[in-house]
């Protein structure tokens, strides 16, 4: 009995060494020391033996039982760190390696391109960047533009305030008064940036969105040079066989004033449902600065003449790309983007 006693435990040992999963693991565990298993049975005949041969046999098959128990559990843990350290080797990223081929480039927003086509565009004609900040003094937005206390878009249905003194610029003009008292004229800027109105989301209106507007300040201006200014970048952003018109208009920063159109960029002038049969889109306001702005800002109009326009951004870019709803340049729908 001892002999085969120590038959089992060595071949368990043998089989032990071979075993590769849990699973093998648990199979050979029941063989042997299960219930039913060889070291058990040989337990069970301890009965039929004389007292002295069960104590020896009791005493061999303990020692082999501690022997294999300690053996299993050695061989569980290394089977366990193997599965650990191969878990481990296949989530690490080797940051050696290659990219992934065939990832799809990102574009830029239409709102991003149209920008970057009318800052380049006014850089040709010898302008420079200048910007503000967004959330600017009631005397900037409106005193210094020259418009009255009781003009209606100082009202708060219009306005977005922080208080009395403080509120969200709704225009990009108080870079203008900014720009006239802290620079040296002569000089032309394009200043960019977001505004804020309070508007109800539609087609057409948002709450927050991009102007960019164009300032020159020099002797002797006139409402040519203006008119110049302006075909030459219909021109450079549109094409050069978009033509522009000015229409008298009113703005109290600007006197004279005038609304900018442009043929019609889809059907070329002749007239469609975008430009309801009249050939032209208006695009912008412009004009010659009011000698009041300029003096509110402390130079002589006498001596410095100026003029400015101002475009949103959004439209141009819905000219262009023939987007008939302003809040697809702001949602970031991937299945819009995409289109472009």
């Amino acid at each position: 009995m001892l002999n085969e006693l120590a038959k089992i435990r060595d071949d368990a040992l043998a089989r032990l060494e071979k075993v590769e999963t849990e699973s093998e693991l648990n199979e050979l565990n029941t063989a042997i020391l299960g219930r039913n298993g060889a070291l058990t049975a040989i337990l069970r005949t301890m009965g039929k033996l004389l007292a002295e041969e069960r104590a020896q046999l009791g005493q061999a098959a303990n020692a082999a039982k501690q022997q294999l128990a300690a053996a299993f559990d050695e061989r569980k843990t290394a089977i366990a760190e193997r599965a650990e350290a191969r878990r481990i080797e296949a989530e690490t990223i080797d940051v050696t390696l290659p990219g992934v081929v065939n990832i799809p480039a990102g574009k830029l927003s239409p709102l991003t391109v149209v920008y970057r086509e009318i800052r380049d565009a006014l850089i040709g004609l010898g302008f420079t960047t200048f910007e503000g900040p967004e959330i600017e003094y009631d005397d900037y937005n409106f005193t210094k533009l020259n418009l009255p206390l009781d003009h209606p878009a100082r009202d708060m249905q219009d306005t977005f305030y922080v208080n009395d003194k403080v509120l969200l610029r709704t225009h990009t003009s108080p870079c203008e008064a900014r720009a006239l008292m802290t620079l040296k004229p002569p000089f032309r800027l394009v200043i960019p940036g977001r505004v804020f109105r309070v508007d109800e989301p539609d087609a057409s209106h948002s709450p927050v969105f991009m102007q960019m507007e164009g300032l020159v300040v020099d002797r002797n201006l006139t409402f040519a040079d203006l008119k110049g200014t302006i075909d030459t970048f219909v021109k450079a952003v549109f094409g050069e066989n978009v033509k522009s018109r000015l229409r008298p208009s009113y703005f109290p920063f600007t006197e004279p004033s005038a609304e900018v159109d442009i043929s019609c960029t889809i059907c070329g002038g002749v007239g469609c449902s975008s430009c309801k049969g009249t050939g032209w889109m208006e695009i912008m306001g412009c004009g010659i600065t009011n000698p009041h702005e300029i003096e509110n800002c402390g130079l002589d109009p006498h001596e410095w003449k100026a003029f400015a326009f101002g475009v949103g951004v959004d439209r141009v870019a819905c000219l262009k790309y023939g987007i008939n709803d302003i809040r697809l340049l702001y949602e970031g729908d991937a299945r819009f983007l995409r289109q472009l």
